[in-house]
Formats: C-alpha cells, structure tokens, sequence
C-alpha cells in the first residue's frame, strides 16, 4: 500500500494544532482560575536553555506551514512570532490550520521523491518528500507540541494525555 502523503501530513498536521489549541485554553483557564498572571505561563520553559511556552507553539506552527507549503511547492507565509499571550497563541493557530486547509490532495500527494532542501545555520539538509515528512517534520512537530503541553503540566495546568491525542 502506497502512502498518501496528504493524508500523512495535512489532517495530523491540523488535528494535533487543534487539540494544541485546546491545551493552550486550559492554561488560560487555569491562570485564570488561580489568579496567576498568563504572562508567566507563556514563558515558562522546562529548563533555561529551552525555549519558553510560546517560541514551543511558534515553531509548531512554523513547522506545519512549512510541510505542507514545500510538500506543495507554495510560499510559506511569514509570521512575525510576537505573540505574548493565550489569545495571540491560540490566533496563530487558528490562522496555521486555515493556512493548511488550502491545500488539496493531489497539490500534495505523489510528493515522495520531491527534493526538499532545509537551509540551516548548521548547513543544508536534503531529503526527499517522505524522508521530510517523516524524519523531520513529524518528529520536530510533535517535539514541540509535546514540549508546550509539558511546559502547561509542569505548570500545574489539570491536561492529560486525552488531552495531548484529543478525540478521535
């Protein structure tokens, strides 16, 4: 069986952001609730030399736009990563997954082979579309989704792994 690149890609891509998404209202909730100020949530980190909660979720959104954006041969658009609060963390997302529900299936599919090149400080990095899709951006993706919701737990936000996988 031949994998859909789309199908492996888009829909993940987007039902993760969207329970990201709700992670990040529970810990508006939860600031809220406790009388804490957001601000010291959004730069919570799980060790100094880790990025804090909001650079976590920036770089989920950047990773995701980017997959389907090269996956397609589209521009990947821009975002200026200011965002300082819940609000502003949770537009970025909404604003990733519409980003992502302009591609189609056929703009995606059938790019296994594609050469994708990353340009990296370190040096250019060269896969093939499904050596992208699978080696890098999954695993970097769910890096920092799971690092952003672990900033959230560490914190004392009530989130579970129902939370993490969301409902089917």
């Amino acid at each position: 069986m031949k994998i859909s690149m789309y199908q492996a890609s888009v829909p993940v891509l987007k039902r993760m952001l969207g329970n990201l998404a709700d992670i990040l209202q529970k810990g508006a909730a939860h600031a809220e609730a406790k009388k804490i100020d957001p601000a010291v949530l959004i730069a919570s980190r799980l060790y100094p030399d880790m990025f804090a909660l909001a650079r976590q979720v920036q770089i989920a959104s950047d990773t995701a736009k980017g997959c389907a954006a090269r996956l397609a041969g589209a521009e990947i658009p821009k975002y200026e990563d200011n965002e300082a609060t819940f609000p502003e963390l949770m537009a970025r997302i909404r604003k990733t997954i519409a980003f992502l529900d302009t591609f189609k299936r056929e703009q995606i599919d059938g790019t296994e082979d594609k050469s994708i090149t990353l340009q990296m400080r370190s040096g250019d990095l060269n896969f093939t579309g499904l050596s992208y899709l699978l080696n890098f951006v999954m695993p970097n993706f769910y890096f920092h989704v799971t690092t952003a919701y672990d900033i959230l737990r560490h914190n004392g936000v009530e989130v579970g792994k129902n939370d993490f996988l969301g409902k089917p």
